[in-house]
């Protein structure tokens, strides 16, 4: 019907274009005449042509669109339900179908960024589960110790190692720390074997009370916020060379059961040591200009800025702890269940007025906390 409307149209316009020029100049040639007006409504139809294709144009982009629009809901949807359905299968008895779980888990983080936190804290909620098995009896280096026999824990075990190395795969490398968001890893009183965070760039590392058995492998991470190990226990070796510990660290009541190497790391913002250095330490902790200091650091080696810059709040606050998970008494350090100064002529040479160190606030809150 459009394509009638056009060619009559034409054949008007045609019709039109000869008579005007003939009545404008009678003594014109009729062959020119037909050829003028043949132009014209040729014209015509060729106009019409180009506007009906890009009508067709921008209907198969806008078909398109809704096309796209709809794969990404439903795409959305299976996601969703693909995440749902393997949170579920980690509370399976069989351990093959926590394993297939966790991959699974693993393959939607990858592909489908907006789930890679989620993924990871799911992860991490699995690795914080209590869990026990008998080489941990030889922390400092289980696999050497394993007597052979098979164990109702194994199980378990390898499962919970294939989620320490997904969390590892999942995190960006160190180097690509302007290519995407550093994540977030909560591993608070978990029990973490031949951990291995090489290389890897992290936001918020938090492992308050964590049981670390094996060689802790940390060379030449980053983290662009707080790493917090309050109270945690390293068993084995502890490895930190070239890391970059830029949001501060806290080594608040942790133990050091083996050497910690500190070859080339570096450390800003604040630096919270135990009241015991390790034993054995290896290379020297470099502090970077303007960092806190939240304790005397007789014994760490240390290098860099190392002039104690106070007890320094700008950065992060302290607050109640809770305890330890090996039941020693909470923090004592002269910050007592929180207390945060306001005014700073509250803090003095003696430290801090013990009278007043009471705080009525969030009782959840952790030792060490840190304001972003």
């Amino acid at each position: 019907m459009r394509w009638l409307i056009a060619v009559l149209f034409a054949v008007v316009v045609t019709i039109g274009t000869g008579t005007g020029i003939l009545l404008w100049d009678k003594g014109a040639s009729k062959i020119e005449v037909i050829k003028t007006a043949g132009v014209a409504g040729g014209a015509v139809v060729a106009i019409y042509a180009l506007w009906l294709n890009d009508r067709r144009r921008r209907l198969e982009e806008a078909r398109h669109d809704l096309e796209s629009v709809r794969h990404g809901l439903e795409s959305e949807k299976v996601a969703d339900e693909r995440f749902a359905r393997s949170v579920e299968l980690l509370g399976n008895e069989a351990d093959q179908v926590r394993v297939g779980a966790m991959h699974a888990l693993a393959w939607l983080a990858n592909s489908t960024p907006r789930y890679k936190q989620t993924v990871l804290d799911v992860l991490c909620a699995y690795l914080r589960r209590p869990f026990w098995h008998p080489v941990y009896a030889h922390g400092s280096d289980p696999d050497r110790h394993h007597d052979g026999n098979v164990h109702e824990e194994d199980h378990e075990r390898q499962v919970r190692l294939t989620a320490q190395r997904l969390i590892t795969d999942l995190l960006p490398w160190g180097d690509d720390r302007h290519d995407g968001p550093a994540y977030d890893l909560d591993l608070s009183g978990a029990s973490l074997e031949y951990l291995r965070l090489e290389g890897r760039r992290i936001g918020w590392l938090t492992a308050r009370r964590a049981q670390f058995y094996g060689y802790s492998r940390f060379r030449e991470l980053h983290t662009c916020r707080p790493a917090l190990f309050s109270g945690a226990t390293f068993h084995g070796r502890l490895q930190l060379g070239k890391a970059e510990l830029m949001g501060g660290v806290s080594f608040q009541e942790v133990t050091f059961g083996r050497e910690a190497e500190w070859n080339g790391a570096k450390v800003g913002t604040f630096l919270h040591p135990s009241d015991e250095p390790p034993a054995e330490q290896i290379g020297e902790l470099e502090i970077l200009p303007d960092t806190d200091f939240r304790r005397d650091v007789t014994g760490w080696a240390l290098t860099g800025s190392t002039d104690p810059a106070g007890l320094g709040f700008k950065n992060y606050v302290h607050k109640s702890g809770g305890g330890r998970a090996d039941g020693i008494a909470r923090d004592d350090d002269g910050l007592r269940d929180g207390y945060l100064p306001t005014e700073t002529d509250e803090v003095g040479a003696g430290g801090l007025d013990r009278k007043r160190l009471w705080d009525k606030g969030d009782a959840k809150s952790e030792a060490d906390e840190v304001q972003q």
